[in-house]
């Protein structure tokens, strides 16, 4: 299977730039309510690492009494990260794919230049993997599955 039938493209995709300040990126998570957001290079769009919220909570702690105006003037690559979502190529094979996505809430796709080309959301797949397991098990035993 193809997984760019997975894909949700950059273009609908909430992710911050390297040269985006804190506060930018508090600001953009905050507007999109994601706990987690793709790090992109601004000069070459390569994909650079994913920013959480725990990351931006640990960095403000430890610069103790921090402003959002202070916040404006720091840089997101100064925030130290935990892990980064590993990222995956666009001919990936779906095994590959879910078995990061296990452990991720999102897979960034980069291409062939490694360039960020979208991400694939770890509910997708659940829910692609479900609809199949449900037609799997019908079409064996003409089982019935009511839905609540």
């Amino acid at each position: 299977m193809n997984i760019l039938f997975f894909l949700k493209p950059k273009s609908e995709v909430a992710y911050i730039y390297d040269t985006d300040s804190l506060r930018q990126a508090l600001e953009k998570m905050e507007h999109h309510s994601y706990s987690a957001v793709p790090i992109i290079s601004k000069k070459d769009g390569h994909y650079i690492g994913t920013l959480t919220e725990g990351d931006l909570l640990w960095n403000i702690k430890d610069r103790n009494d921090l402003s959002l105006r202070e916040a404006e003037d720091i840089s997101i690559m100064d925030v130290k990260r935990k892990w980064d979502n590993e990222p995956v190529d666009v001919d990936v094979n779906m095994e590959d794919l879910v078995n990061k996505a296990m452990n991720q809430n999102f897979v960034p796709v980069i291409d062939d230049r490694k360039r960020f080309i979208g991400i694939i959301t770890r509910k997708d797949l659940i829910q692609y993997l479900c609809k199949k397991l449900v037609t799997v098990q019908l079409e064996a035993g003409g089982m019935s599955i009511k839905s609540s």
